[in-house]
């Protein structure tokens, strides 16, 4: 599992799929979403998927794969491995969100929250699948949210797959204990061996990366900056951080610009000045006649603009 380019560039996302095993082309496949990274307040978030065909099923339970989070770091690994070493008729991707991602996402204008973050997350791997010619017939996914709604959102729009949102699908499962596997394994490697681009201004160590962790909480308190906040290995939108903000953080205010002194708006022309003014019509002795729903609410054409 090559996730250099990721620990390389840490503040952009990165999908990574495995090849496709010919079978897994020709077989209707089973595929299993899972996450692991969700709830802390450092480093990524990332979605894993492991696919197989579904004659194979009880093979893959055979591996032993289980809910990554039942499982100790090494025990992860070696399983892992044994995905890796089934390539004839495993096939698995993974999708690294990076905390910069996750916190300008959650501080959109336009609220982005990691629900939806999440579900557009799982969607877009599963249809890489597809696209790189999985035959995917069955698709399991460990729930975000209500599994109801999340199941009927999946089924509409993938309407030829059948679709199970389920809680505690990872333990459930097995293609969905391997792609918690996958998810949790890479997370863990590239926060072990994570690169700050703050360079020597930054440093651990960090913990889990959990608000609850001693270590993360000393390494959120030594490393924030007054001004700048914290290292890009933080998530800003966590509660966590941003109660550290409000209390050690120099306050700000920023001056509003006056719109004859917005150069933008200088350069940019404003979009009255391609309208045209119409004569109004209905006119009488000057005036317009209104019907009283508009007058009542005090609304008015734009043609008076």
């Amino acid at each position: 599992m090559d996730l250099k380019p990721y620990v390389d560039n840490n503040n952009e996302n990165y999908e990574l799929y495995s090849d496709i095993p010919d079978i897994c082309k020709s077989e209707p496949c089973v595929l299993g979403v899972d996450e692991a990274g969700r709830g802390p307040v450092l480093g990524p978030m990332v979605y894993g998927i492991c696919y197989c065909p579904v004659s194979k099923n009880t093979d893959l339970k055979e591996l032993g794969v289980d809910d990554s989070k039942a499982l100790t770091e090494e025990q992860r690994e070696k399983l892992l491995d044994k995905v890796l070493d089934n390539k004839d008729y495993l096939g698995w991707a993974v999708h690294v969100l990076s905390p910069r991602y996750i916190s300008t996402s959650m501080y959109r204008r336009g609220k982005y929250n990691l629900n939806t973050m999440s579900h557009d997350t799982a969607i877009g791997l599963i249809q890489g699948a597809l696209d790189r010619g999985v035959n995917v017939a069955e698709v399991y996914v460990d729930t975000v949210g209500p599994p109801e709604k999340y199941e009927a959102k999946l089924s509409e729009i993938f309407p030829s797959i059948k679709i199970t949102v389920a809680k505690k699908a990872d333990s459930l499962y097995p293609c969905v204990s391997a792609a918690s596997i996958c998810a949790k394994v890479a997370r863990d490697h590239v926060l072990k061996v994570w690169e700050f681009p703050e360079g020597e201004n930054a440093s651990g160590p960090w913990g889990s990366g959990y608000p609850g962790d001693a270590v993360t909480k000393k390494f959120l308190q030594e490393q924030f900056h007054q001004i700048f906040g914290f290292p890009s290995l933080v998530r800003f939108s966590w509660k966590t951080a941003e109660k550290i903000v409000d209390e050690k953080g120099v306050k700000v205010e920023w001056e509003e610009i006056e719109p004859e002194e917005d150069e933008a708006a200088l350069k940019n022309p404003s979009v009255t000045q391609w309208l045209v003014k119409t004569e109004k019509k209905g006119s009488v002795g000057g005036s317009v006649r209104v019907h009283p729903y508009f007058r009542e609410r005090c609304l008015t054409s734009l043609t008076t603009l």
